[in-house]
Order: C-alpha cells, then structure tokens, then sequence
C-alpha cells in the first residue's frame, strides 16, 4: 500500500512518500495537526537511531533527530519493561521552517492561548515498548513511536498513540501509513466544536476548547455517521491533575506561587511518564494564564542545553525540567527548588505527604521523595497564612477521606478549580486596571490614526490594589505587593502583557473601522484634494487587508461596508486616478 515518491522528495528507503496532492495544498489536514511520525530504534553499534520519518519530505535536522532519539528512550536507570507513555518538548534549532496550516489564523484567534500552536518548539508523544525477544541479539525489542507536533494536545495525542502503537509493532509500516492518511481526512482542530476524528476503525470525539463563543456563533454538535460509537475524550490536552500533584497537594499552592513567578525547578522522578506528566500538571497550574517560561517535561545529559542549565556560573534559567537520570541529583544540585517524586500507589489511600525540606536536610545523593524550595517562599504570603485557602487547609487524614469519596476525575476538577480561582484572583487586578489603559470610545474619529493605548506603570498599578486586590475575591493573605512586584520580572508577565496589549490594539482597530462605516464620507471628501482621498483610499484598503489578515473582531458586514466605501470614493475620482487605483 505504499504510494509513489512525491515530487522533488527524497526516498528514506521505506515507500513512505506523500501521496501525489495538489501542489498548493501538500498533507494540509495532516499538517494541522501533527508535523510528522517517527519511529526510533536501538541499534547495537549506533544506540538510539531514527528507523523512519514519515512523511519522509517532512525535513528534521540532524540535531533535532539526534535530540528526539534520545528523549524518545527512557534512561537506562527507569528500567521500563513492556509499554511506557511520555512526553518531550523540543526547542527548534534552525532548519526552515514548516508553514502553518492555511486555517491557523482563525485557531490562533479562538483558541485559549495556553493551546496556541508553538511557533519555536516541537512537542513529542511518545509510546516506547521494550519487551524480551530472544531473536534480538541483545535479547530485548526496543522502540519507540512518536507523534511530533506543535500543538498541546497531550490528552489527545497519548490517547491516540494507545490505539495505534500496539499495532504498528505488529504490523509495522502499512498500518503506519494508513493511519496518517486517514488523519490527513481529518478536520482542522476548531475550537468551539466537538469533533469526530476516524482511525483504525475508531472514532475519537473530542471538544476543541474556545476562549469565548462569538456573537451569533453556538458551539456545533458533531456529524453523525456510520462509524461505531466513538471514544469519548473529556478534553484535548488535560491531565489527571489529582493523581499527578497526590504527593503534593498540602504544597500545591506554594508550587503555584513557583510556577506564577517563573522559577527554575527541577522534577526528579522514577521514569519519563511521572516526569513527564508532574512536569506538564505544573505548567498548566496558571490556567487560564499561559505559563510563557520554557519547560522541559522530560531532559536527558544528552541535550544540547544540558551545559546551559547545569552550570555553577550564572543563575538558572527561568526552567522547568523533569528528569530521571540520577546524575542530575548532583549537576543540578544548585537549583533553588527541587522536587523529587516516587511511584505513585495504586491503593484508594492518599500518598504520604512529600515533606520540605531545608537545603542542608536534602542530601546530595538522597533519592527519597522530598521538596526543596528557595527561601522566598518564606514571604508573608505562604508564611503568615500557609494553610489559609481550599485545599491547602486540609490535613493528609482528611485529603483521604476526600478521596475515597469521590473519583479521581472529580478530585481533579476541583484542584483545577481551586487552581483557578488562585489565578483569577491575582489576574483580575491586572485585567482592570489594563482595561483603564483603553482610550474612549468618543476619542476615536473616522479621519485620524486611533489613539494609543496608554502605557502600563507599575507604581499606579500598586496604588489600585488597596481597593480592587485580589483580597476582594481570594481569603489568602500575605504579601500580596511583594508578589506582584517579583511578578513583574518574570517571562509570564511579559508574556501576558504583549498578549493583552495585542488584544486591546486589535480591538482599537476595529472599533476605528466601525465608527469610519458610521460617518458620512461624502461630505468628507468636499473639499479634499485628490491627493488626501487617494491617501484615504490606500489607507482604508491597509486596514481591510489587515482586518482579514489577522482576524480582527470586526463583523463581516462591517468590512463589506468598508469596500463599498473604498468603491464609492474611487468612482469620484477622474478615469485616469480610477484605472490607477483599480490596477493597483
């Protein structure tokens, strides 16, 4: 079932080529969802080696196959028999880049901007089997599938690779490239609708989250069909939030606090799937708030950061890495905060609880479960109130009666409610005052340049806290400034203003081309030259084409309005000016 060589695309000796497609649109469905499968192998002579890439045009530098062989394995010391799920994430080194999707401008616009596609990073689905063979010389079948994509979806994408992994080790390339043609018949990720993805006589139905419906638009009910009745997921890319932070629920508000402020911490774990996923429950712990630092959910001594992040000469970086190899409990040693997880029980009781530890307490070469955070934890914030909100006030006998109570899932919802009602409560004072930066609506006119969204001083914004700080909606108190304060230097802040600035500067644009739709052009065009109205006509199409271009919130009516404005005002000019403008 192998299909020809695509145009210009280079043969890896697998018959995996892109089907022959319209130039214009190579493997577009395909590519809105994942960028390509690779499968990695161990070779005796070479160790981890790149077995396939699919579709074999899809182009990966060295460095980056090198990197996804060896983050496609688990370390040695994990000792993982049979079938392992994980994850990586994997900075982009040079090599040109894949164009986004044709629909990317509209998923950028209503997705939640923690789901964003990641312009500069690939995230990797991993499903490695290792089993006995005794026809293998080394007497064991090692590899690995793995999904690679610039899309978060960790929910969709490991549950994905259960269906297909066992089977493709069985069946080995044929099924491989049958699955991603039938992905390529997917529809695009579109957030707002519950969507039927078919594969290998499966439907998996998902709902593709969306930061807000907008005015007209209801989110869809999915297609019905002739297919078996699907597999249904909760959600793209959640995880099971009470299973992963069991060990730390008494700490989760202090790791909040880390995760808000950006600060480098290190995960210790037994094997890539408890790194992987302790490390990916942290970042996700600011949502609605995008986490903007870089994290690593599984790092091995063979990245090309690893002298980056393990030397002794400069702070660490704003960091999250989860690792297995005991190596790192020495090399990383001088990170302010270190967490070191064991393996989860299965039992309906609740962990014991990991203790903090003082720097001195944490031996270097200790590898029980423990947790080390830097001094500025000790700020009033935790230290007057530890244990004043949700979750933090329950002691470990009472977290287990909660849990032999209620499912998991349920335990799960509330921490991720809990966790959001942290974040809400110290986002709101920023939103508010942010909104205070917006000019009125009657200081835009139709005929001038919108006016500027004023700049963000911190200071006023610390005077606004005393009557609209996050004392108004959350019970926990402390050094509510000092935290802002240490805010402010962090990845996340800038991350969240760039973010909001782009918004308000979007919205100025189309309120400008709403009130120019509202004004009377012809009687602005009396006594105006014909310069100053070919001006207007050049600058009223640069708005329409960046309205479309970039999405901007404005109803289509009102753009149809805008080029029969930009028609009108052409069909006054003289012949010559109209063929000009016509042409041009």
């Amino acid at each position: 079932c192998a299909a020809p060589p695509a145009a210009g695309g280079r043969s890896n000796g697998s018959g995996l080529e892109r089907r022959a497609r319209p130039p214009s649109l190579p493997w577009a469905r395909f590519s809105s969802w994942l960028e390509c499968v690779c499968v990695v192998t161990f070779d005796l002579e070479l160790g981890q080696a790149m077995e396939l890439v699919y579709p074999s045009d899809f182009r990966l530098t060295e460095k980056e196959k090198t990197s996804i062989c060896y983050l496609s394995f688990p370390d040695s010391y994990s000792g993982c028999l049979g079938d392992t799920q994980f994850s990586f994430r994997l900075r982009q080194s040079g090599g040109q880049r894949s164009p986004p999707p044709p629909d990317d401008g509209d998923y950028a616009r209503r997705a939640p901007v923690t789901l964003q596609r990641e312009p500069a990073h690939y995230f990797g689905y991993v499903y490695f089997r290792q089993v006995k063979d005794s026809s293998v010389k080394r007497g064991y079948f090692q590899k690995s599938l793995v999904l690679v994509s610039r899309l978060p979806f960790l929910n969709l994408f490991q549950s994905l690779l259960s269906l297909i992994a066992p089977e493709y080790f069985d069946k080995l390339v044929p099924c491989l490239e049958a699955v991603c043609n039938e992905i390529d018949q997917w529809p695009s990720p579109d957030p707002g609708r519950t969507l039927n993805l078919p594969v290998m006589g499966v439907v998996m139905q998902v709902p593709c989250p969306v930061v807000r419906v907008a005015v007209g638009e209801s989110p869809s009910v999915p297609l019905q069909n002739l297919l078996p009745a699907p597999v249904v997921l909760p959600s793209v890319h959640e995880l099971d939030l009470f299973r992963c932070f069991q060990p730390v629920l008494i700490h989760v508000q202090m790791l909040w606090e880390l995760m808000l402020l950006g600060e480098p911490i290190v995960v210790m774990a037994p094997s890539p799937t408890i790194s992987s996923e302790t490390v990916l429950a942290l970042t996700s712990c600011l949502a609605p708030l995008k986490f903007c630092c870089d994290y690593r959910p599984y790092f091995t001594i063979h990245d090309s950061e690893f002298k980056e992040y393990t030397t002794r000469t400069q702070a660490p970086p704003n960091v999250v890495l989860g690792v297995t190899n005991p190596f790192f409990i020495k090399a990383l040693q001088h990170w302010p905060h270190i967490l070191r997880v064991g393996e989860p029980r299965l039992s309906g009781d609740l962990p014991k609880q990991v203790k903090v530890k003082k720097p001195t307490k944490l031996k270097t070469l200790d590898t029980k479960p423990g947790i080390r955070l830097g001094v500025f934890l000790l700020s009033p914030l935790t230290a007057a109130h530890p244990q004043a909100s949700g979750l933090n006030r329950l002691s470990p006998h009472e977290l287990r009666g909660i849990q032999r109570k209620r499912p998991s899932e349920v335990q799960s919802a509330l921490l991720r409610r809990h966790l959001l009602e942290l974040t809400q409560s110290f986002i709101f004072p920023l939103e508010h005052y942010m909104a205070s930066l917006m000019p009125l609506q009657r200081a835009i006119t139709p005929w001038k340049n919108p006016p500027q969204i004023r700049p963000f001083r911190q200071e006023d914004f610390m005077r606004t806290l005393e009557q609209a700080g996050p004392q108004l909606t959350c019970v926990l108190k402390g050094d509510w400034l000092g935290l802002y304060r240490r805010f402010f230097k962090s990845p996340n802040f800038d991350g969240w203003y760039r973010h909001r600035h782009r918004e308000m500067t979007q919205k100025l644009e189309a309120l400008h081309l709403e009130v120019i739709c509202e004004a009377n052009i012809l009687a602005w065009m009396k006594d105006k030259s014909e310069v100053e109205i070919v001006d207007l006509v050049l600058k009223l199409r640069e708005k329409l084409a960046r309205a479309r271009c970039h999405h901007l919130p404005v109803k289509e009516e009102t753009l149809q309005r805008v080029g029969l404005y930009i028609e009108t005002i052409i069909g006054s000019l003289p012949e010559d000016l109209q063929a000009v403008l016509h042409h041009h």
